[in-house]
């Protein structure tokens, strides 16, 4: 939608927004008309018990956090210039995160969508969690497809480097077009900012809770099986078995924490086992499959990605803290407090 329809149809919106108000009483919209020597998108003149407001509205055709601060930005020009003003962010949809941006700054917002939040003089209206009737498609859908989602853990595994879109192809090991997409669409979302042409995360931990809404270890395939030893004895032979065999493997969920971030008793293990011969393992380390009742679970990743920062610890691969983290939140119950105790005992210090 060009910028000059959604200008239309937030102007619709606002005024009949304003005409429900009993006590305020408005003049003619101002539309593109230059103000103090500026020019605002949109200029509402309302009274409130006879005390004269302005209400300054900047559109934009895109409603997420990086345009969301230009408008922003835009807005505390005009109000250092216009006196009794009050500022607007108005756009086709505003997500929730630009919604928060809106209220750091003390500026409103309004969509098309049915989502608003105005508080100004005797004036306040919220109105949200309205969905967007119209998402944007985009070269890239989600940072969270498999191939995306790797340079999102190469990020959050380095939280506090600036990167090189050429840098971070290559660590995560995909194409410059796709480090390239995803940079602009992190900024976009402003999970990150540009500090001379790098990249560098600026709320990590918002990241990884909205990766974390949008993951599932269900996923990965995944082979039931029950062994007649502790999760801990069959750790070991099969870490025995995929370093001989070079079969890459690293332990996630309770097996992981364990070694890490240790909270609970365990009594089923867990481990991540490259897809090249899972069942002869399972038959070398004495495990039997199972429908019901395992006490060990072999992951076949549903990405390479998922073996990204993986470290030895004591003779054990484990795969790093956001692997871990991702898996345990979406483990019900003792998962998510064991992601939550992981994430305050390690994840966080790294911020």
């Amino acid at each position: 939608m060009k910028e000059s329809e959604v200008t239309d149809r937030i102007q619709q919106r606002f005024e009949a927004l304003l005409n429900d108000i009993p006590f305020l009483k408005r003049k003619e919209t101002v539309r593109q008309t230059p103000v103090e020597g500026l020019c605002p998108d949109l200029l509402f003149e309302v009274s409130a018990r006879n005390r004269p407001s302005k209400i300054i509205v900047e559109v934009k055709s895109l409603g997420e956090p990086r345009q969301a601060r230009y408008a922003v930005q835009q807005l505390r020009e005009y109000l250092t210039r216009i006196e009794n003003a009050y500022g607007v962010v108005a756009a086709p949809y505003i997500s929730n995160d630009t919604a928060r941006l809106c209220k750091e700054n003390a500026v409103g917002y309004i969509d098309l969508a049915g989502n608003c939040f105005l508080n100004f003089d005797q004036i306040y209206i919220e109105q949200k969690n309205y969905p967007n009737p119209t998402p944007e498609k985009r070269r890239v859908r989600s940072l969270f497809t498999p191939r995306s989602s790797r340079i999102l853990r190469v990020m959050l595994a380095n939280p506090r480097r600036s990167w090189q879109v050429q840098e971070l192809a290559q660590e995560a090991d995909v194409s410059l077009g796709l480090a390239s997409r995803v940079k602009e669409r992190l900024l976009d979302l402003d999970y990150a900012a540009d500090e001379n042409r790098n990249i560098r995360l600026n709320r990590p931990e918002e990241l990884l809770d909205k990766w974390a809404d949008n993951y599932s270890f269900r996923s990965n395939r995944t082979y039931d099986y029950f062994g007649f030893d502790e999760p801990k004895q069959i750790e070991r032979r099969l870490a025995d078995y995929c370093r001989k065999n070079e079969i890459p493997y690293a332990l996630t969920l309770f097996s992981g924490a364990a070694q890490v971030a240790p909270f609970t008793r365990y009594t089923r293990g867990f481990a991540y086992v490259g897809k090249k011969g899972i069942r002869e393992l399972a038959e070398s380390v004495e495990l039997k499959e199972v429908s019901s009742g395992p006490n060990f679970s072999i992951l076949e990743p549903y990405d390479e990605g998922v073996f990204y920062g993986s470290r030895d610890i004591q003779g054990l691969e484990i795969v790093s803290d956001v692997q871990l983290y991702l898996d345990l939140v979406g483990f019900r119950g003792r998962g998510e407090e064991s992601a939550k105790f992981l994430l305050t005992q390690r994840i966080k210090s790294q911020w």
